[in-house]
């Protein structure tokens, strides 16, 4: 079992530096991915991307990169084309405006005004992307796995708690019925003591067979049973993602032990039906961030 929570950096050298990938999953119903690139290699961010969706699976990605010492040519300024637009700009506003001042800061609107002297490696710069990006899936994924296992011993010990409820449900429904019985008998008796009526043994058994019919939660806990071992099975599985499974069971079995809830409204067995949804609950929320 995986987790979709993960975190991790990925590094890969790059001329006297190095490229560093930085990527953070959190839980998603589908794997969306927001890849954040400096402006000098956004155009790489669709290679990027496709490194990190050919390895990753659901949740949301992430990733951001940033350089380590000196990886790319360092641009300089023009100093030329800077003279000379700053003194078309005075130019210009001796014309409009004398006297008002010409700010510095108006040159870094100007285009190409830094320029660099030798060309980058961009085969260089693309692979040490790709490792960069490999790296960090391979650390991301290590995180996630060792949070999955913490989530697959967590949901296990779950599992246990509803199989000890199920358990109990199960000695406790068989004398649902002859509870149901007495207490019918009592009230039958209460209504008829001072009279001459006399109880209809027969009609009395039809009434509780009646009674045990509709509350006959036998199926329900055989599926819930079945739901139960085959949700232990998925938290024991490592290699496959999991998580829409396990929340399909989940909601099956939150289903199941709601109709038992109405089919048996009866003092001994309603904290069992209380104790199983708040167990189903809490595994719920658990499995919000399985794999």
């Amino acid at each position: 079992m995986q987790s979709m929570t993960g975190d991790g950096s990925g590094r890969a050298a790059l001329g006297e530096g190095h490229v560093v990938l930085d990527v953070r999953t959190v839980n998603h119903r589908y794997l969306d991915v927001r890849v954040r690139l400096p402006s000098r290699i956004q155009s790489r961010t669709p290679a990027v991307e496709r490194v990190l969706r050919a390895r990753l699976q659901r949740g949301r990605v992430d990733v951001s990169a940033r350089f380590e010492g000196q990886t790319l040519p360092r641009p300089t300024l023009d100093l030329d084309r800077a003279r000379s637009v700053y003194q078309e700009l005075t130019t210009l506003r001796d014309e409009l405006n004398p006297g008002e001042p010409v700010p510095l800061a108006l040159l870094s609107s100007v285009p190409d005004l830094f320029v660099t002297h030798r060309e980058v490696d961009e085969e260089a710069l693309d692979a040490a992307l790709v490792r960069a990006a490999e790296a960090a899936c391979k650390s991301v994924n290590a995180m996630r796995n060792a949070e999955g296992a913490a989530l697959a011993t967590e949901l296990q010990k779950r599992l246990g708690e509803v199989q000890q409820t199920l358990a109990s449900l199960e000695t406790a429904l068989p004398t649902l019925v002859e509870s149901r019985r007495s207490r019918l008998r009592d009230r039958l008796d209460a209504l008829l003591s001072g009279t001459d009526a006399s109880l209809d043994s027969a009609r009395l058994e039809q009434e509780v067979a009646v009674i045990a019919d509709r509350s006959d939660v036998t199926e329900e806990l055989v599926r819930l049973e079945s739901h139960r071992a085959q949700m232990l099975e998925l938290t024991e599985k490592s290699d496959a993602p999991v998580g829409k499974q396990i929340d399909f069971l989940l909601q099956e079995m939150t289903r199941e032990t709601n109709t038992i809830g109405a089919k048996v409204q009866d003092g001994t067995v309603t904290p069992n039906v209380i104790a199983l949804k708040a167990t189903i609950e809490q595994m719920r929320e658990q499995a919000q961030n399985v794999l």
